[in-house]
């Protein structure tokens, strides 16, 4: 398949996927869905690939939903189901990002705002630019946040902050986003690609499937009483200590050298 809207490239185990529309601020369409759902399930099927980095080609990571895409034009008078595109498309979206079987970095250069916001903190790292932005804009016409921005939100920042971002529909600097928590870096746009590169570079580098459990153990917490999160970890703990990373890891401790996972 070639890609028009996003490009995909794969590299020492690292998979990029751009976001590229710039002339639109990269904002989504029916098109780039189906394209991104193409660079996933390669993803997900490449076995040498062991990190993946979402970002966006030109000055913004995403503006959220292309209101002039054809998906969201009113036909014979009638509105668009706003929400069958969300579970047509951003559903499945975020949910595959959740579960992917490799850890994510979303690298935001610029503003994300809507969708575009929600999409970048599905990922499992978020690294913005100083100049970058993060802003909820439903509230400006007449939504709510989606694409798991409900979720998002209150579980990093808080249900206060959470509901001042949604509410008032003001940008967050970079800055106070990694502040408050939303994120986990903010780095000045000059250092962003290198950046980027090494966080990437270590990411491939460290036990693939141990990061992924990881993620998916810290996400179940929140249902969990503690008895019930410790039988979990011990389920995971399990697994990954028959695994050959574990192997390696302990070998290459006791031998004081540098380990060299195979994400098995």
């Amino acid at each position: 398949m070639e890609f028009t809207t996003i490009r995909f490239e794969v590299s020492d185990g690292v998979a990029r996927l751009i976001l590229n529309r710039p002339d639109k601020l990269n904002s989504f369409t029916g098109e780039m869905h189906a394209e991104l759902r193409v660079a996933l399930d390669r993803v997900q099927a490449d076995r040498s690939i062991r990190v993946l980095v979402l970002s966006g080609a030109g000055r913004a990571f995403s503006a959220g939903q292309d209101l002039a895409d054809p998906d969201m034009q009113a036909i014979a008078g009638h509105q668009p189901d706003i929400g069958n595109i969300v579970e047509k498309n951003y559903k499945p979206l975020v949910l595959r990002l959740q579960n992917l079987r490799v850890p994510t970095l979303a690298a935001v250069n610029g503003i994300a705002a809507g969708a575009g916001a929600s999409v970048a903190l599905a990922c499992d790292l978020v690294v913005a630019t100083q100049s970058a932005s993060f802003l909820q804009a439903f509230s400006k016409i007449g939504l709510i946040p989606d694409t798991g921005g409900t979720w998002f939100l209150p579980q990093r920042v808080g249900m206060a902050r959470a509901m001042g971002l949604a509410l008032l529909a003001d940008k967050l600097p970079a800055a106070k986003a990694a502040e408050w928590g939303l994120i986990w870096e903010c780095v000045a746009d000059d250092a962003f690609a290198a950046r980027i590169d090494a966080l990437a570079a270590q990411l491939a580098a460290l036990p693939t499937k141990a990061l992924v459990r990881t993620r998916q153990a810290m996400h179940a917490a929140p249902g969990h009483t503690l008895e019930q999160q410790l039988s979990f970890e011990g389920g995971f703990m399990r697994e990954l200590g028959w695994s050959a990373d574990y192997a390696e890891g302990v070998a290459a401790f006791m031998e004081k050298r540098a380990p060299k996972f195979t994400g098995d």
